[in-house]
């Protein structure tokens, strides 16, 4: 996979590939006990995730699953989703998004990994700020879930 950026996005390891499509392709690295973005919606985008190593759990419209390395999960617009590693051990996804452009929400927000404390800066208040301001102009609709 040739790579245009890598950032760290919410405590995520985030690389990006150059692709020709309308679509976006993502490889994303979850570190071990990590939880990953609020749940939240794309009313434009279609979003599909593999898993292809470890262990990620799925909310998906209220229902958790959790998915081991060789499963996916396609996700149609409209659908409150968000994943979490609660496992000991990291986790790798590939994550497509359709049409093209949400890539550019990571390249936002996101932390050159070569920085110096990319996974702790991508993770400060004054980044989650940033993306509390910019998500709708990425089509990101936060929701609240109850327990």
């Amino acid at each position: 996979m040739k790579t245009h950026n890598t950032f760290w996005v919410l405590g995520h390891r985030v690389t990006a590939a150059v692709t020709t499509g309308d679509y976006d392709l993502v490889e994303i690295e979850v570190p071990a006990n990590t939880p990953g973005p609020p749940p939240h919606l794309h009313l434009k985008f279609t979003e599909f995730f593999q898993v292809t190593e470890g262990e990620v759990e799925f909310l998906l419209n209220g229902e958790s699953k959790a998915l081991k390395a060789g499963a996916s999960v396609d996700i149609p617009p409209g659908s409150i989703h968000s994943f979490r590693n609660a496992s000991s051990a990291g986790c790798k996804m590939v994550n497509v998004h359709s049409p093209q452009g949400f890539v550019d929400f990571f390249k936002t927000v996101g932390v050159p990994a070569a920085s110096a404390q990319a996974q702790e800066d991508s993770v400060s208040h004054e980044t989650i700020e940033q993306v509390i301001a910019i998500a709708n102009q990425f089509d990101i609709q936060f929701q609240e879930v109850e327990a």
